[in-house]
């Protein structure tokens, strides 16, 4: 199975999917013990819920799992989140805290996955954000993502439904940051916080260039927003989808219109 899978579309706006895949080769699965095996910190269900969403939206997704090697870490395995709970490059726990190993990677290993399965990820989606800005004279990146709303190890209480991250504005023209925070915040039956306990992962720190006309901005829902159960077997609600569909729209249409205004 390859990395990443691809599919270009002719807008301005790029979706990366970096937590959906669950994918894990063979010799890899035989090292996860039961826990790791049931591969929980899964962003269950994202590809589908943003699918067909936005005409011409280009996605970036990878199908490895992120216990193999997590695609929104920083390669150097340097921490994004000092001082506070989090999992590594590869995860040598669940979100839980508790081991997800038989045999944990050595460092040679992780270099190799990093090789095999982070690299190419990224090197897909630096392509299309150069293949998308060559073309608009700019590129946005919205990075899809997902979570329990109730991990006590990782945060304290309940998460809000929509977790916007900038890098605290980094990342993204402010004009973008203000109308997603407007539309989350306008949707009455949702709550939201901007650059709270998730500010963006590598992936948004690391493509956000507003300067250069690269945007980024990443979303974290809770995914009591539209699973059935926030356990296995993951249900897709479709009852709930129809109801954030619409938010998730309007969200992804805004960014479109924001590059349709500063195409060159």
């Amino acid at each position: 199975m390859k990395p990443v899978e691809i599919v270009r579309g002719t807008g301005p706006v790029i979706l990366g999917l970096p937590h959906t895949g669950t994918f894990v080769p063979p010799d890899i699965w035989q090292y996860l013990n039961a826990r790791g095996q049931a591969l929980s910190d899964t962003d269950w269900h994202i590809e589908k819920l943003y699918d067909g969403l936005l005409p011409g939206v280009t996605t970036v997704r990878a199908t490895f799992h992120r216990y193999v090697i997590d695609a929104n870490r920083d390669p150097s395995g340097e921490s994004l989140y000092p001082g506070q709970n989090t999992t590594g490059l590869v995860p040598f726990t669940d979100f839980d805290g508790d081991s997800i190993w038989n045999m944990p990677p050595t460092p040679d290993e992780i270099e190799q996955r990093r090789q095999a399965f982070h690299a190419p990820y990224h090197a897909a989606l630096t392509a299309e954000m150069e293949r998308v800005h060559a073309a608009h004279g700019i590129a946005i990146l919205y990075d899809c993502h997902s979570i329990r709303s109730r991990i006590p190890f990782l945060f304290d209480g309940v998460l809000p439904d929509f977790n916007i991250g900038t890098n605290n504005g980094q990342t993204c023209d402010v004009a973008i940051e203000q109308s997603v925070k407007a539309i989350c915040k306008s949707a009455s039956a949702y709550s939201m916080v901007l650059n709270g306990r998730f500010k963006g992962g590598w992936t948004t720190r690391h493509y956000g260039r507003p300067t250069q006309h690269r945007h980024a901005i990443q979303m974290e829902l809770a995914q009591s927003t539209y699973l059935t159960d926030e356990a296995a077997p993951w249900l897709f609600d479709e009852g709930k989808v129809r109801q954030l569909r619409p938010i998730l729209t309007e969200v992804l249409q805004v960014l479109q219109d924001f590059a349709r205004k500063h195409e060159s």
